[in-house]
């Protein structure tokens, strides 16, 4: 299997690495993938991957941290590029779904290892942007109550319920199949919004395949993978 890098430079780099190992574990798991298989693809030594990770737990925590820090980049540029908190949700919603083409491998290899990524001494700093990423979906879910936009309800609930509903579609989604990301995206942006809204008929528009959400989310995205973007944290 020929590696697939990320710009130049020797293959025994630690971003090789990690490539090898998320695409790995994205088609054959946590417990299919090892570090035999990752050292005879790049052209390494098993000693040069334990150089730079240690051990297989702390390769699967480097994954975990780069993969939220990814999505928290691109996380904070919806937030301050949308102005509503409808339009917020609509746009993480919206990405929720996207991920499933956008940075597939590090989401299936997350999706699947979930359950792997909790209390482990390693996973604390991943277990922390996660939380990092699940507060801002709750901070935008109270804005919405708060400005009377959205129903009364429980934010730590919903916002459970909404990345559950999105955290097993690897499971289902394929991206060559009869429906795409952002149709998905739509579906799952006018079913939550729609139950959320105190005006309901609104969401048809926030969930336009044409419209200004998605566009705004597709820069998203765009401009965080580019080098130099992505503010950490919400614009005052």
């Amino acid at each position: 299997m020929a590696a697939r890098r990320a710009g130049g430079g020797a293959p025994g780099r630690s971003g090789h690495i990690l490539e090898s190992f998320t695409r790995r574990v994205a088609e054959s798991g946590y417990d299919g993938t090892n570090f035999s298989d990752i050292a005879a693809e790049l052209g390494i030594s098993k000693g040069t991957i334990v150089h730079h990770y240690g051990t297989k737990d702390r390769l699967l925590a480097a994954l975990h941290e780069s993969y939220m820090r990814r999505r928290l980049a691109e996380a904070y540029l919806i937030v301050n590029r949308l102005s509503s908190p409808p339009e917020q949700l609509a746009g993480m919603l919206f990405a929720f779904v996207l991920y499933q083409e956008h940075d597939r491998d590090a989401t299936v290899a997350f999706q699947r290892e979930i359950a792997r990524l909790a209390d482990h001494e390693t996973m604390s700093e991943g277990v922390r942007l996660r939380g990092e990423y699940l507060g801002l979906v709750r901070d935008i879910l109270r804005k919405g109550t708060e400005s009377g936009q959205f129903r009364e309800g429980d934010p730590n609930l919903q916002s459970l319920l909404m990345m559950g509903s999105a955290q097993w579609a690897w499971t289902w989604f394929d991206p060559s199949g009869p429906h795409t990301a952002e149709e998905v995206g739509a579906s799952l942006v006018d079913m939550v919004l729609g139950g959320l809204l105190t005006r309901p008929g609104t969401a048809s528009g926030l969930a336009d395949l044409d419209g200004a959400v998605l566009k705004i989310v597709r820069s998203c995205l765009a401009d965080a993978a580019a080098p130099g973007e992505a503010p950490s944290t919400p614009a005052p």
